[in-house]
């Protein structure tokens, strides 16, 4: 089974699902062959649009072949004509069209870029069942070919955190799409109280953003405690996690949302928007609670509320790191994941090759 992936040595979330996969499959019966397609994908240029039509013509009839909706959803003219010939999934991580701070043109075409290409595969994977019956509804796909393989988690120690819940992070490439500036206006709006937050992740991906937040971090005089410290991983992102008291997501838009889990593989409490499957990542304990807090997105005095209850009220931080740490006991890992993944393929395997 080969797989396609974008760049798989960028830090993001779709693609540490890629790589999980591919490590994962191999135990649930599948043999992968990986192959990357270098591009700006889902914009893509001719050279690298060519090496995907290359690659996938070369494949033997019947080959059942993993895409990242990445890469395929932008290009329906490549895969559709491959789709009677190949049994095709494509794995969507985020609609194209639902990238924050796309021209209205511009998210518009790769909208319909995206349902060309879903409409002509026999499978679809979605990460959460949220995004599942987007999917289904936004595009007008068959219910039975969209299927849910929902991102797994690590277990870790129990994050120390503080003696308190003055240690805040955000794990996130810095973008318009995951909010960091409505986290420091509210941060802002909390100086008056002790904090400290961690924003780590890729400064790259959207200079201009980038510039922006580091502005308003100076405008309102938080550069010692307010830090953009660039993407970590490995032992470097564990300590990070370790330090934390609380994981703060602002984001506009998350199928799914793994910095959520591996914050509660470690017993640590959320503060998140209720936007898309957010809630889905952030579930419940075992006896019901909640183990974060979600507010509206884009809502900064929601936010800034909520901060000022986590900084001020010790009893709401006890509950919620309990019940953080009930809901770390029922994550499941990514053996489950390729599990419901090699499902999906198995089926697609043995479902009749459609017509050209």
């Amino acid at each position: 089974m080969p797989g396609g992936v974008d760049d798989p040595a960028a830090p993001s979330g779709g693609n540490t699902y890629d790589r999980r996969i591919c490590q994962e499959l191999p135990a649930a019966g599948w043999q992968v062959r990986e192959h990357t397609v270098p591009g700006a994908w889902p914009q893509a240029g001719t050279a690298a649009r060519r090496d995907l039509a290359r690659l996938l013509a070369e494949l033997a009839d019947g080959t059942v072949v993993l895409l990242d909706g990445l890469v395929a959803c932008g290009v329906p003219d490549i895969v559709g004509p491959e789709a009677g010939r190949l049994r095709l999934a494509v794995l969507v991580h985020l609609p194209l069209g639902d990238e924050t701070g796309l021209a209205p043109a511009l998210a518009a075409d790769l909208d319909a870029r995206e349902r060309g290409t879903l409409r002509a595969v026999p499978a679809v994977v979605a990460t959460s069942t949220w995004a599942g019956r987007r999917l289904v509804a936004h595009h007008g796909l068959d219910a039975a070919r969209v299927h849910v393989a929902a991102p797994g988690v690590d277990l870790a120690p129990e994050a120390p955190g503080t003696d308190g819940g003055t240690r805040l992070l955000c794990v996130a490439a810095v973008t318009p799409r995951k909010g960091q500036h409505r986290l420091a206006e509210a941060l802002a709006a909390v100086a008056d109280l002790p904090w400290t937050c961690d924003c780590v992740g890729s400064l790259q991906q959207h200079l201009a953003h980038v510039a922006r937040l580091r502005e308003l971090v100076e405008e309102h005089g938080l550069q010692e405690r307010l830090r953009l410290v660039g993407p970590r991983s490995g032992a470097a992102l564990d300590a990070c996690y370790a330090a934390a008291d609380l994981l703060v997501l602002p984001s506009y838009a998350e199928t799914y949302g793994m910095v959520v889990t591996e914050a509660l593989a470690r017993g640590t409490p959320v503060l998140a928007t209720a936007v898309d499957g957010l809630p889905e990542a952030v579930g419940r304990a075992p006896d019901g609670t909640v183990p974060g807090i979600l507010v509206p997105p884009g809502d900064r005095a929601a936010l800034t509320a909520a901060l000022r209850r986590w900084l001020e009220e010790p009893g709401l931080r006890r509950r919620l790191r309990d019940a953080a740490r009930q809901r770390r006991s029922t994550l499941e890992g990514w053996d489950s994941t390729a599990k419901r993944l090699a499902g999906v393929l198995e089926q697609l395997r043995q479902e009749p090759r459609r017509a050209a």
